[in-house]
């Protein structure tokens, strides 16, 4: 499911400039196509987590959504005009929630004791349908389609995963095949809640937001994004118009940046088993606070992009450590933690915004230094555990 998921989202990075063409879209116009979903796709998310609850009502979201899922992909495929092509991105938002993000929770719940080693997995096949994205809309490029042919094989393979998650059956629950017990599966506090009333669950929501490690780690994944998403959408822009390079040296700046990600993620597989996941947060926050002044100080072009290479693998390990710690501070309560995650992603959503309008103040160069901040304050939240776990002391 994360691969299908992040397989399309970079394809559709790769194809907006056929998208552009095609459809004879302003810059305005992709504005909207990209902060559009992003607002409205995430506050149609905010209540999933809470509504599908656990086991199968669970299971009948991710699989309703899994169909939404292809049909938005077949939409764009089929998309006449911007307004249909909004639609349609605007509606893959929630889809991808439902079918992506419960499916992760259900995981959590699974293996609670596992939960950085099973996100560290996730993640890993989630940048490697990044990285295959632009190479599966290439392919399709060389073959003679065009990005609407590249849309509907995306929209084919969403067809795979569905069959594919139809077939599995429901994620097990904790202590069952599959699990490693000591968590909440469906009879436990977070099964209470998925039956209890709406406010009831909003409630346990906001009590949540109250716990200092819950907090903690919303507010870190929303800061760790400045310097992983955030970076990304600004990096080629950076180089063509700050360092002076090429748009070729930028684009092979993206492809390193990707790659590099991909190899993080791989490595984090290994390394947890050797190591806990505060201690690669640690050790990975005082690489960023180093290496991302150095990437911005550094005059060469080679320096410049070893180092790029070296910080994107870094950082690619602080999505999956955190999400997994958010979901160890709410144990048995993923319905909680999706929602809380939504919602503070969808506070996230104005991190582009706000390094946008700062460019446009004060250059692209003093946005850029200010995210020189993130990496400090990473190491910092990290320093020392929740005194809750023995992986923290």
């Amino acid at each position: 499911m994360e691969f299908a998921d992040e397989l399309a989202d970079g394809a559709k990075g790769a194809a907006l400039p056929l998208i552009r063409h095609d459809l004879g879209l302003s810059y305005a116009q992709l504005g909207l196509l990209a902060s559009v979903p992003l607002l409205a796709g995430g506050a149609l998310e905010l209540p999933l987590g809470m509504l599908a609850g656990h086991g199968r009502r669970r299971r009948i979201f991710v699989l309703g959504g899994g169909v939404v899922f292809v049909l938005a992909l077949a939409g764009a495929a089929l998309a006449p005009s911007f307004v249909v092509l909004l639609a349609a991105f605007t509606v893959f938002y929630p889809a991808s929630g439902a079918f992506v993000s419960l499916t992760q929770a259900g995981l959590m719940d699974a293996w609670p004791r596992r939960q950085p080693r099973v996100m560290a997995r996730w993640e890993l096949a989630g940048s490697a349908g990044a990285v295959a994205g632009p190479l599966l809309l290439a392919a399709v490029l060389a073959a003679g389609g065009g990005w609407r042919a590249g849309y509907l094989v995306l929209a084919g393979l969403a067809v795979a995963a569905w069959l594919g998650t139809w077939l599995r059956g429901d994620v097990p629950a904790a202590g069952g095949a599959g699990g490693d017990g000591g968590g909440d599966g469906d009879g436990g506090a977070g099964g209470n809640a998925a039956g209890a009333g709406w406010a009831a669950r909003v409630r346990e929501a906001l009590a949540a937001l109250q716990d200092p490690g819950t907090a903690r780690w919303l507010v870190l994944l929303q800061v760790a994004d400045l310097l992983v998403d955030v970076l990304t959408g600004f990096l080629a822009v950076y180089l063509v118009d700050v360092a002076h390079l090429r748009p070729a040296v930028a684009a092979l700046a993206i492809a390193i940046r990707l790659g590099a990600g991909l190899a993080g993620d791989a490595a984090l597989v290994l390394v947890l088993e050797r190591v806990s996941d505060l201690t690669v947060l640690r050790a990975s926050a005082a690489a960023a606070t180093a290496l991302y002044p150095a990437f911005l100080l550094v005059p060469g072009i080679a320096a410049k992009l070893v180092i790029l290479a070296a910080l994107s693998a870094a950082t690619a390990t602080w999505y999956p450590l955190l999400q997994a710690r958010l979901y160890r501070s709410l144990p048995g309560r993923s319905p909680v933690a999706v929602t809380l995650s939504s919602a503070a992603g969808f506070a996230g959503g104005l991190g582009p915004l706000a390094a946008g309008l700062l460019a446009e103040v004060s250059g692209l160069p003093t946005a850029l230094a200010f995210l020189a901040a993130v990496p400090p304050v990473m190491l910092a939240a990290c320093a020392r555990g929740t005194g809750k776990d023995p992986a923290d002391r």
